[in-house]
């Protein structure tokens, strides 16, 4: 097994690497039928009413051992 580092790999990486546009990739991990890395809702501070509300942005991130598991690319810096 090769040896991973466990840094994020960028959506854009991802997806120059798998010949897909970030767009695939994204909507593939949020659905969960990608499954090299997670995605996480954002949260906003409503500073007027001092409460936290869910943002429609997500953060992503992308494993390379998992990438590796699913698609057999290793992912090199």
């Amino acid at each position: 097994m090769p040896d991973f580092s466990g840094k994020n790999i960028p959506v854009k990486e991802v997806a120059k690497l798998m010949g897909k546009d970030q767009q695939f990739i994204r909507q593939g991990i949020i659905n969960g039928k990608l499954p090299i890395g997670t995605a996480f809702k954002k949260k906003i501070i409503d500073t007027k009413w001092n409460k936290e509300k869910e943002s429609s942005q997500y953060d992503f991130y992308i494993s390379p051992k998992l990438l590796w598991e699913y698609t057999g690319i290793i992912y090199k810096e």
